[in-house]
């Protein structure tokens, strides 16, 4: 192939207009039988293959700065830039990463994973660039819907005013997960004379340049050596089509297979999973609610698929809002829907909500704003690495002030806790729940109101375990159990905590706490301030509290690093084993 001779960006420079042909054609072979087996970001980057080629052939990367934004579009990049060897185990533990990664190339500027930040990147980049007295080029790649979130337009305004030296490609397909939510965009579809990009970016002092066929690569050459030649902010408009050259990906009105499980490359089709989610849960529960209550509305920062919203916007298309890749303008207005009578329910990501930290303490938190944020991906979330983890939402929302927490344990507890977070008037209610497959349970395993559920008895240990943690908890305490060791444990099951729960954890000789999130100042923190509190005696039970410890995680398969991390069964019966034996 001739893929194989491509060890260097510098190898494309070569190259004629066959050859580029046949190049692409390869690359997009590669990337979809690799993808296929494991999963990955698909649709974004058979879009951005010429796109690729041609700014590394008109660039000098690593000498200029190439930074992608989101970071999910870079795997052509990755196999043009030496690590073509290690694709095949993309996001797989130990492999490359799905994001651009600065311990695995030199071409990896940024860890960008997160939307909407590469402006920033390159404003600061050029500043140092310049108070240096370099010549460089500094290039932003903003595509995939990130110029719909704030942080680009604070940065836009910033370059435009003094007139720093980047090339912005805006690399526009129309599509976050979603169709993109902005008038800038071509496929927005409004065709007036409100909608042109040219008129914006010149107000801001930037000059523009398109819109260009972002498959031809002369075309796409051709415009960026004259931006590289300018001395000013330039944008680079270039339309590209997600999921250009697989079929199936573009015919997916969904989402154009942005994201994907492994599937069959022959037809584009998942492989199917039997088990139950806890978004599916949720998805379900909403369309209900929304049935029952028709001041509820359904909000999400450009992900309305992953987060669960499709059958709720499918049935009240008016109640289902995207408001782009916009954590925090979604969480402010939120805040505004309650104030007038709604009530909304935002569905985000545990890591994208932390973008939102100061919408949710101070626009909704302050007011007593009874919305409802439904978290996924919570926890430990495998493939997709450090920046996807959720793990610091249980720390941060038990620290907002009225704020209550559920963390459901089974498919069945969310329909229970969404129904109880209705009732919750008096401030904001927040749910959150991991990726993994969500266990199964008869009813009389299903918890009520606002109490924690005991679901084992014994005299020695109690463990008080959060959401997905209860299932580990209670194979541990039968381990335990094994070695004579009788153990409590209780479903914790929300926050403010249950004052039974308590008073019944500190009669044993140790209580243990198990979250998967960050172990200092989390739930686990709560529970022992809370226990040393209890007026027992002269002497307060000790407290171990377990979780994940204050550090960037990487990729793999999260019951893979929860063993890792002790927080499995056998890691929790030998935690306690060691806190026992220990004087």
């Amino acid at each position: 192939m001739l893929l194989d001779s491509i060890n260097d960006p510098s190898d494309l420079k070569g190259l004629d207009a066959t050859d580029l042909a046949v190049l692409a054609h390869e690359i997009r072979a590669v990337l979809i039988q690799s993808v296929a087996k494991h999963g990955g970001h698909l649709g974004s980057n058979l879009g951005a293959v010429e796109l690729t080629l041609a700014l590394h052939r008109t660039f000098d990367s690593p000498n200029d700065s190439i930074i992608w934004d989101t970071g999910h579009q870079a795997y052509v990049h990755k196999l043009v830039t030496g690590r073509q060897e290690g694709f095949a185990r993309l996001r797989q533990a130990g492999g490359l990463s799905g994001y651009p990664s600065r311990a695995e190339s030199e071409h990896d500027l940024v860890e960008n994973s997160h939307a909407s930040t590469s402006l920033s990147y390159a404003y600061g980049m050029a500043v140092a660039r310049d108070l240096a007295g370099d010549d460089d080029t500094v290039v932003a790649v903003i595509g995939d819907g990130a110029l719909t979130g704030g942080l680009a337009y604070e940065a836009l305004n910033n370059i435009g005013y003094h007139q720093r030296r980047v090339v912005i490609v805006l690399n526009d397909n129309g599509r976050c997960y979603a169709p993109t939510v902005s008038r800038l965009t071509t496929a927005s579809g409004a065709g007036d004379d409100l909608d042109d990009p040219a008129a914006f970016f010149r107000s801001l002092g930037i000059a523009y340049r398109g819109p260009i066929d972002g498959h031809d690569i002369a075309a796409v050459e051709t415009e960026l050596r004259d931006a590289r030649a300018r001395r000013g902010p330039v944008v680079v408009h270039v339309l590209t089509r997600k999921g250009e050259g697989y079929g199936p990906a573009e015919t997916d009105e969904e989402k154009r297979l942005h994201d994907v499980g492994a599937f069959d490359p022959e037809t584009g089709v998942q492989r199917a999973s039997s088990t139950s989610s806890y978004t599916g849960a949720f998805a379900s529960k909403l369309v209900q609610l929304g049935e029952e209550h028709p001041e509820v509305v359904a909000l999400t920062a450009g992900m309305p698929g992953s987060t669960g919203l499709l059958p709720f916007g499918d049935r009240f298309p008016d109640r289902c809002i995207d408001v782009g890749i916009a954590e925090q303008h979604m969480v402010a207005s939120a805040a505004g829907m309650a104030m007038r009578g709604l009530r909304p329910v935002v569905a985000v990501y545990s890591t994208f909500l932390s973008r939102a930290w100061d919408q949710l303490v101070y626009d909704v938190g302050l007011h007593g704003a009874p919305v409802i944020f439904c978290v996924d991906r919570a926890g430990i979330t495998g493939d997709d690495g450090p920046s996807h983890h959720g793990l610091y939402d249980l720390a941060l929302l038990t620290k907002v002030p009225g704020m209550t927490v559920f963390a459901p344990s089974s498919f069945e507890e969310v329909a229970v806790m969404l129904d109880e977070a209705m009732r919750i008037t008096s401030g904001p209610v927040a749910l959150r729940w991991s990726k993994t497959p969500a266990r199964r349970v008869p009813a009389d395993q299903v918890g009520q109101g606002r109490s924690a559920r005991r679901t084992r008895t014994g005299t020695d240990v109690c463990v008080l375990a959060v959401g997905k943690m209860v299932e580990a908890a209670e194979d541990a305490a039968a381990l335990l159990d094994a070695r004579g060791i009788t153990t409590t444990v209780w479903d914790v099951r929300t926050i403010p905590l249950d004052t039974r729960m308590l008073a019944d954890a500190s009669t044993h000789r140790l209580v243990v706490t198990a979250e998967d999130g960050i172990a200092e100042g989390g739930v686990g923190s709560l529970i022992a301030s809370a226990l040393g509190r209890l007026d027992v005696g002269a002497t307060t039970v000790p407290v171990l509290t377990l979780g994940t410890p204050l550090a960037y995680l990487p990729h793999g398969k999260p019951d893979a690093i929860l063993a890792n991390l002790g927080l499995d069964a056998t890691g929790i019966a030998a935690s306690v084993q060691k806190a026992l034996d220990t004087p």
